[in-house]
This record gives C-alpha cells, sequence and structure tokens, in this order.
C-alpha cells in the first residue's frame, strides 16, 4: 500500500505545514562525463562546503561560492573512476580526499583500486595519489568515526573476490577498513569489518555512516542483495530491512521523531530499481516495510534531511533511466505527514534535466537551509539546488 495523500488533503497539509518546497537550481558544471559519485566538504578551509566530484577520468572539487573547478587527480586506473570520500579527519578544518578507481564490475578477481590523495600546499593544484590495498570492484567508500573517535575509511565492492557477476553468488563481499598512518606514504593498517560467518552479504550495491550526533561513533548501513544492515561501532549487528523484491541498491537513515522508534531506513528496490520503500519500526519494534514510489526508472540516488525544517526528515531521491531513450528523468521531494511516518508527499524537485548518478545535501549558503546537489550521467551537469523555501 502506496503512503500517498489524496491531491486535496496535501494542499491542505501543506498549507498547514507552511511554506511550498521552493528550489532554486544553478548548473555548476555541465560538461561532465558520468559523475560517478559526490562528495561535501570544506576542501579549502574557508569554512564553506565545496563539492567534490568523482568523475569518469578526473577527480574535482567546485570552490564555494564562485563554483570554480580544480581537477586535482586525472586517469588514476585505465578503468574508470567511481566513487570518493571526502571529509576532515585529523581536525585541520580541511578535508582528505580518498578515492575508488580500476571500475570493472564484470572482472570479481583482479579489477579495483583504493587511493589516498595528498594534498599540496595549494589545493587547486594536482594532488599526489598513494595506491593503498583493495579488493576486486571497489565500488563505495565512506569516511566514519570508529569507537575511539578516529577516522577509518569504509571501502565496499560490489562483488565478492571471484563471483558470478550476474547470480551475485559465491564468496561474500569483503569489506575493509583503512586507518591511515602519520605519514600516508607509510603502510596503512587495514583490516575487514565484516566476517562472513556473521555476515555474508553479496551485490552490496551502496552504504551510509550514521550517528546519532557529531561526537558519537558511526554505525554502517549496507545496502545489498540479502536487505538492509547496520553493523555498530561496537560490532553489533541488525537487520533493518527486509530483500523483499530481490534486495536493495540504496540505503539512508533518517529521522520522524525522537528516540530510538523514530529512526527509518530508505531504500531503493532493488538495486538500479523502480520502487522506494521506507522500514520503521511499529509498537512491538518489529520492523514494517512501508512502499513510498513504484515508479521510479533505474533509480539511484537517495538522501534523507529536514529540507523544510518540519523537525523530522524528508526523503530525496533521483533517478536516470540509463540506456531507456525517451524516458524522463528526475528528482523527487517525499515530505512524511506525521511524526509516524504514516503518510507522505510528493513533490517533483527536477522534472528531466537530471539524470541523476548521485546527490547529497548540505548548507552551501549559510543560511540554515540544506541544499540539494546532483550529478547527472546523461544529463552530464552537476547542478545545485539552493533551498528558498519561505522566502
Amino acid at each position: 500500500m502506496k503512503a500517498f495523500l489524496t491531491t486535496a488533503a496535501a494542499l491542505l497539509c501543506g498549507t498547514l505545514l507552511g511554506s511550498e518546497p521552493r528550489f532554486r537550481p544553478v548548473n555548476i558544471d555541465t560538461n561532465i562525463a558520468i559523475g560517478y559519485g559526490l562528495a561535501i566538504a570544506d576542501v579549502d578551509g574557508d569554512r564553506r562546503q565545496d563539492i567534490v566530484l568523482c568523475d569518469k577520468n578526473q577527480i574535482a572539487w567546485y570552490r564555494n561560492p564562485d563554483w570554480r573547478k580544480a581537477v586535482i587527480a586525472e586517469n588514476l586506473t585505465p578503468q574508470d573512476h567511481v566513487c570518493v570520500a571526502a571529509a576532515d579527519i585529523d581536525g585541520d578544518s580541511r578535508a582528505e580526499i580518498a578515492v575508488g578507481a580500476g571500475w570493472n564490475p564484470g572482472d570479481t578477481v583482479n579489477s579495483g583500486a583504493v587511493f589516498y590523495l595528498v594534498p599540496p600546499q595549494d589545493r587547486s593544484r594536482r594532488w599526489e595519489a598513494i595506491r593503498l590495498p583493495h579488493e576486486p570492484t571497489v565500488h563505495r567508500m565512506r569516511w566514519i568515526r570508529d569507537a575511539d573517535g578516529k577516522h577509518v575509511l569504509v571501502v565496499v565492492p560490489l562483488h565478492g573476490r571471484g563471483n558470478n557477476p550476474q547470480a551475485g553468488e559465491g564468496e561474500p563481499v569483503r569489506i575493509l577498513q583503512y586507518r591511515r598512518p602519520a605519514d600516508p606514504r607509510s603502510p596503512w593498517s587495514v583490516a575487514p569489518v565484516t566476517r562472513s560467518d556473521w555476515l555474508a552479504l553479496h551485490k552490496t550495491h551502496n552504504v551510509d555512516a550514521v550517528s546519532s550526533d557529531n561526537t558519537r561513533p558511526q554505525s554502517l548501513v549496507i545496502a545489498a542483495k540479502e536487505g538492509l544492515f547496520e553493523v555498530e561501532a561496537s560490532g553489533s549487528l541488525r537487520m533493518v530491512g527486509t530483500n523483499a523484491i530481490g534486495g536493495s541498491g540504496e540505503v539512508r537513515r533518517g529521522r520522524l521523531s525522537g528516540g530510538p522508534g523514530g529512526l527509518f531506513h530508505a531504500s531503493i528496490e532493488p538495486m538500479h530499481g523502480n520502487t522506494l520503500s521506507i522500514y520503521r519500526q511499529d509498537g512491538t519494534g518489529a520492523v514494517q516495510r512501508l512502499v513510498l514510489d513504484e515508479s521510479l526508472v533505474d533509480g539511484h540516488a537517495l538522501a534523507c534531511g529536514d529540507l523544510l525544517g518540519l523537525g523530522r526528515d524528508q526523503i530525496v531521491v533521483g533517478w536516470r533511466a540509463m540506456n531507456r531513450p525517451g524516458v524522463r528523468v528526475g528528482l523527487r521531494l517525499y515530505i512524511p505527514e506525521d511524526a509516524a511516518g504514516s503518510s507522505w508527499r510528493r513533490v517533483q524537485v527536477d522534472d528531466n534535466t537530471m539524470a541523476c548518478e548521485d546527490l547529497a545535501l548540505a548548507d552551501l549558503d549559510g543560511d540554515g537551509r540544506l541544499d540539494l546537489v546532483a550529478a547527472g550521467r546523461a544529463t552530464r551537469n552537476v547542478v545545485v539546488w539552493f533551498n528558498e523555501t519561505g522566502r
């Protein structure tokens, strides 16, 4: 059962909640190749959030607020770059950047690469790439805070080593965490995050780092063929979503109200799928699945955050319709109409100018509102939608 209001009820609730969502799009790049991944971080230490892009053959960042593009790495491997992670991990107010490359999902033995980028004094110039150990089919990465308050790089492959890539069967995916030494050119400490005896996952398409605040250790939420799983910093594991229609391709955690019962997990199902679902606990603690939309075409990007100042998170979804000529692409915002998340309202943010490969939320102009950033594959663009709700 899909949780949408009638048009009349939606308009009434929109009035009760305040101003309707309003976003102003600004193209900051109209000539990218693919736009595999985005990260938001202060790269140059000016206290503004910059945009970092992982493109097919380039790693670049766009300086806030003039969005001047600086290419900092290029052609790290003969195959495509595929993911990027950016965060200030040492407290100097400037982001550290890691990159995943060597993208060939059909090669589960020899593909993949992981690099840490060492910045020059002028961070708009080329950065030195330090190659690190890796598993095949490197696909997603995040910097996360561990139980000691230190940042580690978590890297998630698409497949297990030697797997049949079509069937998604065989060895489970081996998720690794990397600890940066004082000299990043020295050997890094690399250890598995997951063990196959308690978490055997295949086709782990995406991952998110979550925490209740900015000081606590972060848990890892993983979208996989087998469903949605949360691995806490303590090492404990719980399933937070079923594999109802063949598993999940994207996952993000959001909040509807205070307390553990107020959390939900949003999921695009299956991988590159058409369905947006949320998973939330009922009054007994059991996890329930609620379908919000079944009309996505190649859903590929997902984010949760309170863009409208409602005190509960909304969901942003992007789809790309890859290899489907004539099918419209875009972005949608899903707004919970109550603290339980039992009904949701859908708002179109973009209609057919963004074939969304990845998206992110951040306050880019310092006005206290979350803005939206997306990278488009077929549309070859990076766009910021500045949040002007209430203006």
